[in-house]
């Protein structure tokens, strides 16, 4: 493996966790937003327009969004080893033939 793929790889991986942490993190915002909607009106005595099964179909799994969220920091955590890995590999390699 040649050490750019090395540094390459560790970004992409960085930058797979940030998006999946950016979908997690927006599916948590939405459905605390709802959450927050469905109290006020329940306060309010208003009937919502949604069915029970619409509640729950249409709103992300918060318990999984969280669970890609530790998902997301431990593929980030990885991906840095993977750079510090290959800087280190490159260091020596450079140490060596000077």
């Amino acid at each position: 493996m040649e050490i750019q793929s090395a540094f390459n790889s560790g970004l992409q991986g960085f930058q797979n966790a940030q998006e999946q942490a950016t979908q997690a993190a927006s599916n948590i915002a939405q459905a605390a937003n709802f959450n927050d909607q469905a109290y006020i009106a329940n306060e309010e005595s208003v009937e919502s327009d949604l069915s029970p099964t619409t509640q729950t179909n249409d709103l992300p799994d918060i318990n999984q969004n969280i669970v890609d969220l530790k998902v997301a920091e431990f593929q980030a955590k990885a991906s840095a080893n993977v750079v510090k890995t290959a800087d280190e590999t490159l260091g020596t390699l450079l140490d060596v033939t000077v």
